[in-house]
């Protein structure tokens, strides 16, 4: 097939072999390439030092992906021949200390436009739209150097926590080809998981960057409302304004990476905190949310995470009378999550939501916020689930009627939603971190909630967890 073309899903299969994975101690299975890939920031470094050079660090990625993608089907869309021409003017070039993201072979969600290259976001209606421009995160990628070696898989309109499409087909989970790698931005989690690429850029409206982060067991950040510009990632043959709630956002395989690509995509505009050690930090922990419930093994990791920062002489606590009505929250997110991914079309027999509505609801998401800001007067960060259960097996139950297994108990999927709406609704950042691994060897990933544009407080304390569960 054509470089720009869709790759063929490839049956699921086995798991493969065993590989020491070096964060927790336990094994996952081996993907073509993981031991090798070396971190983005690390791989500009040798760029510009001549211990490599770009070419040869697109070639070796090209190959990671040839050699490993067959069954998983992350990289759907690919670009490897501009991808090399990109390479070569690199190595032609100056190598600017400047550019963040040097020479580094990269991959981006297929939501996000690249001129030249299709962006259909799974509908077969759409799928020999060819973008004319690039979207400004793409732009910005390549203006710190990296190098676009093509698209990761989607669901179709970005509207499921799984990704599978009639146009590019299933993508899974590098660990366990029989579950998901999560959705939307699930190629992209897929392809770090599987060590194809160090960094990734995603989308999050619904946990679509932090539930594939956690599934996969690599790093996610869901930026706060409006911190970065989202031009270029709109639905198919559109110029839309955006979607209320949408962000966003970077995945990455290392912490360096993700902060670093961060900034690179318009973060470095927000304030740092402080360096603080692991004691100096306020955390507050919600194990499980009043709505949905979540497996044993998360809540333990919740715990275990929480004493490590006790014993290191941080304040901890286990409840707090400043936490948000997250009940009423979770409604009120729901509703406005409806309308805006349907751009306000009606239900089916529905009618049409009328302004004052719309109002009603926004006023309740200020409302959200408000209190969600006196709850950060008192804390620097929130640690809960990203979603209630690990990666599941693949399901293609629509998610209103689809069913959680959760300790043995049938529940219903959707009050999943619980989870990432505590940080999409009322517009905070937050962090997708890996802290531990369930009895069936799956990632533990949680997400880190911090203030308002306190973006780069929320990757610190994940950082601090990460740290502290490895040590």
């Amino acid at each position: 097939m054509d470089e720009q073309t869709a790759v063929a899903p490839a049956k699921a299969g086995a798991a493969g072999s065993e590989a020491p994975d070096s964060h927790h101690g336990r094994t996952t299975p081996a993907s073509a390439g993981v031991t090798a890939v070396r971190s983005a920031l690390q791989t500009a470094a040798a760029i510009r030092s001549g211990e490599t050079t770009a070419l040869a660090e697109c070639d070796a990625a090209i190959a990671r992906i040839e050699a490993g993608d067959g069954e998983i089907n992350a990289v759907v869309v690919r670009d490897f021949d501009r991808a090399r021409d990109a390479a070569r003017a690199i190595d032609a070039g100056p190598k600017d200390a400047t550019s963040v993201l040097l020479g580094v072979p990269m991959t981006v969600k297929e939501s996000f436009d690249v001129a030249g290259l299709v962006s259909c976001w799974g509908f077969a209606e759409h799928a020999d739209f060819v973008a004319t421009e690039d979207a400004v995160q793409v732009t910005r990628l390549k203006q710190a150097g990296a190098v676009i070696l093509g698209k990761t898989n989607v669901p179709v309109a970005l509207a499921d926590l799984q990704t599978n499409n009639p146009v590019y087909g299933r993508t899974r989970n590098p660990i366990d080809p029989h579950r998901v790698p999560g959705g939307s931005s699930g190629g992209a989690a897929a392809a770090l998981a599987a060590g194809f690429v160090a960094v990734e850029i995603g989308s999050d409206i619904g946990g679509s960057i932090r539930l594939p982060a956690a599934f996969c067991g690599v790093w996610g950040h869901k930026p706060t409302y409006n911190a970065l510009n989202a031009f270029g990632h709109n639905f198919p043959r559109t110029q839309s304004c955006g979607v209320a709630l949408n962000v966003a956002g970077p995945l990455a395989r290392d912490p360096d990476d993700l902060e670093a690509l961060f900034g690179v995509m318009g973060g470095d505009a927000l304030a740092r905190p402080a360096p603080r050690g692991a004691g100096e930090w306020r955390i507050l922990l919600l194990p499980e949310h009043p709505l949905a419930p979540s497996q044993a093994s998360i809540q333990e990791a919740i715990a275990a995470v929480g004493a490590a920062f006790r014993a290191e002489g941080a304040q901890v606590d286990d409840a707090s009378a400043l936490l948000p009505d997250l009940v009423a929250q979770h409604g009120a997110y729901i509703h406005m999550l409806l309308v805006a991914m349907a751009r306000g079309a009606p239900m089916d027999g529905g009618q049409p939501l009328p302004l004052p509505d719309w109002f009603t609801l926004v006023d309740a998401q200020a409302k959200s916020r408000r209190d969600w800001a006196r709850l950060f007067g008192a804390y620097d960060a929130v640690i809960a689930p990203a979603w209630g259960t690990t990666a599941y097996h693949h399901d293609d139950t629509p998610l209103a009627t689809r069913i959680a297994m959760i300790d043995g108990v049938d529940t219903q999927a959707a009050l999943q939603m619980a989870y990432p709406g505590l940080a999409t609704f009322p517009m905070l950042p937050a962090t997708s971190v890996r802290i531990g691994t369930d009895p069936d060897g799956l990632p533990i990933g949680v997400q880190v909630i911090a203030d308002y544009n306190r973006d780069f407080t929320a990757i610190a304390v994940a950082r601090a967890a990460h740290a502290l569960m490895r040590s």
